[in-house]
C-alpha cells in the first residue's frame, strides 16, 4: 500500500504548471491561463497532512517535473521515497521501502479527476463549479467542485502567488485534507527525457493493471 492517496493526487498533479496571466487578472482569467499556457515546469513542494482538528500530523517533502502533454514526475525525497511517473499513457507508482511499482493506464488512474483538463477538449464550467475564495497567506484562491459525484474528492483549491502556482489544498470524500506549498518555481524549464523513463529496480515487485 502506497502511504498517500495517489489516485486521487494523480489527477491533480496533471493539472500542474505555470501561470503566464498578468497579476491584475483575476484568479479565475489566471486559471484559465494556468490551464492552457504553460509548457513545462518544476518546482520543489511540501505536502502537508492535516486531521479534522486542523493540525498537521504529516509532512513529505520532494520535486515535481512536468512537461505537456501527459508527462510528469513527482517525486518524494523526505521522509520516505516514493515516485509517481507518468509517460506514454501509463503511470508507474514506486514504494522504494516496499520495493514495489504499480502500473495503471492513465485512463484508469485517472478517472474522472481534473487531469481531464490535460486534453484542452474539456470545458471548464462543465466539469467544476469555479468560485473565487479571495485571498488567504498572500496568495490568492480558487476553489473547483467537481460536477460528477464520483470523483474521489469534495473540492481542490489553487493558491496563485503574483500569477503564479503557490499552493493547493485537496479535500477527499474521506474526510482527509491534504495542503501543497510550492517553492523554487521553474517555468518552461528545459528537462530531461530521462526524468519521465521509469526502469522498475531489479528486484521490485512489479503488479500491473
Amino acid at each position: 500500500m502506497l502511504r498517500f492517496n495517489v489516485f486521487q493526487w494523480l489527477g491533480i498533479l496533471l493539472m500542474l504548471t505555470a501561470l503566464n496571466a498578468q497579476a491584475q487578472e483575476k484568479p479565475v482569467s489566471q486559471l484559465r491561463a494556468f490551464l492552457t499556457s504553460s509548457k513545462a515546469l518544476k518546482a520543489d513542494f511540501k505536502q502537508i497532512a492535516v486531521d479534522e482538528a486542523g493540525n498537521a500530523r504529516q509532512a513529505s517533502y520532494g520535486v515535481f517535473y512536468l512537461r505537456r502533454p501527459g508527462k510528469f514526475r513527482w517525486q518524494y525525497t523526505k521522509p520516505f521515497t516514493q515516485e509517481i511517473i507518468s509517460n506514454a499513457g501509463k503511470v508507474w507508482f514506486y514504494d522504494a521501502d516496499l520495493e514495489q511499482v504499480t502500473v495503471k493506464k492513465l485512463d484508469q488512474s485517472v478517472g474522472s479527476t481534473p487531469a481531464l483538463l490535460l486534453s484542452g477538449d474539456i470545458d471548464l464550467e462543465e466539469n467544476f463549479i469555479i468560485q473565487d475564495q479571495g485571498t488567504d497567506e498572500d496568495m490568492q484562491w480558487i476553489k473547483l467542485l467537481p460536477k460528477n459525484e464520483d470523483s474521489g474528492f469534495k473540492y481542490v483549491l489553487i493558491g496563485l502567488d503574483k500569477g503564479t502556482l503557490g499552493g493547493m489544498e485537496l479535500s477527499d470524500n474521506f474526510g482527509q485534507l491534504t495542503r501543497i506549498y510550492f517553492s523554487n518555481i521553474a517555468v518552461n524549464p528545459s528537462l530531461d527525457d530521462e526524468l519521465f523513463i521509469f526502469t522498475p529496480p531489479p528486484g521490485s515487485d512489479v503488479f500491473e493493471e
